[in-house]
């Protein structure tokens, strides 16, 4: 049953409110064809602009699920690798989670198998896949140098992978567990996180070396995903209840943050616009903010949403869908189009 909710947005503000230009949302509940009791479980999402498609790697189904941006029609992939994972209260059915986009080719990380396929992202085509030794979390494509990284915090690593054959190039060994990615082509750099040890990291591309160290002082619970506005050099880092900016082409300073609500995994940005937007699944709620040329972020919009949205990822016509964490039992993408 297709739910509806249609919520105007709270005018709340951290700094100064665009009031001139106001936003109004239509959320809405789109729902994801093979539900099961306990929900359907998601996390990582991707937008592939190329045709307008979001991706939605749909774990416990066993299936990626591919929505028309415009339409909203779902496509589904079925066949990859599921099943029960872990012990007692943490037993749970697993599968793909993670996508990135490279050349016309979309790659899937699967959570019970350990394994990153390649699928042709027009016709859905399978191609080269690849079995890695430690479960994959987060991907991320890298044009410069036709590979693929992966990260696997279980073990603290990073793999890299060749874009064609998925053989494994090489891994690259922390001292923390990496959370997040962006890739940074102006300056060489792979971004990521170590979530245990509240650090932020910049790599280079060639050498693999780690070139630099911050500290986003997210608390805790560490930082969790970021995203990068290349030309500015800032690093927007995704903390349980706020997000921030660093200075990446500088010193890696924080210029400023907003507060967001809790439950923040990961967050999207559209260069064009400037825009950040963040879901946070606790509060039940998505920030809009603004990322001015100095690095400070102003809160445009408080959007109402639904408890376990979060991990958004932003279509060409400003639409936001998101998908959600455990504990909700939803099977439905949350989508927050602007009305114009």
């Amino acid at each position: 049953m297709r739910k509806t909710l249609i919520l105007l947005t709270t005018l709340l503000a951290i700094g100064t409110l665009h009031a001139a230009d106001p936003v109004t949302y239509k959320v809405t509940m789109l729902p994801l064809p093979g539900a099961t009791p306990t929900g359907i479980s998601m996390d990582y999402l991707g937008y592939d602009a190329a045709t307008n498609s979001v991706w939605v790697p749909a774990g416990n189904t066993g299936a990626v699920d591919v929505i028309d941006a415009t339409t909203r029609k779902v496509t589904q992939i079925s066949g990859f690798p599921s099943g029960e994972m872990g012990s007692g209260n943490r037993k749970r059915v697993t599968g793909p989670t993670s996508v990135t986009f490279g050349k016309g080719t979309a790659y899937i990380g699967d959570r019970f198998d350990s394994s990153v396929c390649a699928l042709d992202t027009r016709t859905h085509a399978r191609g080269a896949c690849v079995k890695l030794d430690s479960m994959p979390d987060g991907l991320a494509y890298v044009a410069s140098t036709h590979e693929v990284w992966v990260t696997t915090p279980r073990d603290k690593t990073i793999r890299i992978l060749d874009a064609t054959t998925l053989v494994q190039k090489e891994k690259l060994t922390f001292e923390g567990n990496p959370e997040g990615f962006a890739v940074d082509a102006t300056r060489g750099r792979f971004y990521t996180n170590m979530e245990d040890k509240d650090l932020t990291l910049a790599i280079d591309l060639k050498s693999h070396k780690t070139v630099a160290t911050w500290k986003p002082a997210c608390g805790e619970d560490g930082p969790h995903g970021i995203k990068l506005a290349e030309k500015d050099g800032y690093l927007l880092v995704a903390c349980s209840t706020k997000t921030e900016v660093l200075d990446v082409g500088h010193t890696g300073t924080v210029l400023s943050s907003v507060d967001t609500g809790d439950g923040v995994d990961d967050l999207d940005y559209v260069s064009s616009t400037r825009t950040v937007y963040v879901g946070a699944a606790k509060a039940a709620q998505l920030t809009v903010a603004h990322l001015d040329a100095a690095g400070k972020l102003t809160v445009k919009e408080k959007v109402a949403t639904h408890a376990g949205a979060r991990n958004g990822v932003v279509a060409n016509n400003g639409t936001v869908f998101l998908g959600h964490g455990g504990g909700s039992n939803l099977s439905d993408i949350v989508v927050a189009a602007p009305v114009k």
